[in-house]
């Protein structure tokens, strides 16, 4: 569990208290073996794949053995976004900075920046975070992209898993979670912008992110309450991400008044 500070009245962070859990030795080693280790074999032989991106096409490459670790591509190589004669792939609706890291994840296992154990703090780290307030690589690093229509910024963890969500790549949507569970000194306009965004972009079935946001808003809701972001996003509404915070706000009041109760018999 962790406990929230604050860097400023618009600034959501985190400080790490040592978990009661600790990973065996041997699930540590698994989960970076896998981190580091391609889930193909060494040697591609396949025919290569033109994927055109964006609405201003770039144009990438790939193995059909690598795109097919997807559900999606395999569906596409062989429907309406498979052009057979060029062998192209074309995702008009993607964006490409979001796309080269899905590349990424399949031919090595993750993306930059790459989630690393640290052996000497036995905890989870990302590649690159600039340990300023001795976090353990939970710190500066871009943590945010830009996205055509998203009015602003957005953390880049969510929409991978967004887009993780669209290709049925269910490890990369567990990883871009945990990443994003690294992250600290988050705007509250990123936050909430980015909340909104994973509830337009993933089913009421898939609760794991949303959960996400909704347990950060929560646990860091003394400088939401303060926010202006907050208060208007409110007042525009539109958004089942608002009933849903209003009953995982009810949940946390009820499972107080439940402890309370039991610790001597009153209600409120």
């Amino acid at each position: 569990m962790f406990k929230r500070s604050f860097h400023s009245k618009d600034r959501a962070g985190k400080s790490v208290k040592p978990s009661k859990r600790w990973f065996r030795e041997d699930q540590k080693l698994k989960l970076q073996q896998k981190l580091d280790s391609p889930p193909v074999g060494s040697t591609l032989t396949s025919p290569i794949i033109t994927l055109v991106v964006g609405r201003e096409p770039r144009i990438f490459a790939a193995h059909e053995d690598v795109l097919s670790l997807s559900p999606f591509f395999t569906a596409a190589l062989q429907g309406q976004f498979y052009e057979s004669i060029a062998k192209r792939v074309a995702l008009p609706d993607e964006d490409p900075q979001i796309f080269s890291c899905i590349l990424e994840y399949l031919y090595k296992g993750d993306y930059y920046p790459r989630l690393l154990f640290n052996k000497r703090r036995a905890s989870f780290e990302l590649e690159d975070a600039q340990d300023l307030q001795n976090l353990g690589g939970r710190g500066s690093i871009e943590s945010t992209v830009e996205i055509p229509g998203a009015g602003g910024a957005l953390l880049k963890d969510t929409v991978i898993y967004c887009a993780a969500e669209r290709y049925g790549l269910d490890e990369l949507k567990r990883l871009a979670l945990r990443k994003q569970g690294l992250q600290s000194g988050i705007s509250v306009d990123v936050i909430l912008r980015s909340a909104r965004f994973a509830y337009d972009n993933t089913p009421d079935s898939d609760s794991k992110l949303r959960a996400h946001y909704l347990a950060l808003i929560i646990r860091s809701r003394k400088t939401f309450k303060r926010s202006g972001t907050m208060q208007m996003e409110m007042e525009i509404g539109g958004s089942k991400l608002f009933f849903d915070l209003f009953v995982a706000m009810c949940n946390h009041v009820d499972d107080i008044v439940d402890i309370g109760n039991n610790r001597s018999p009153k209600t409120i």
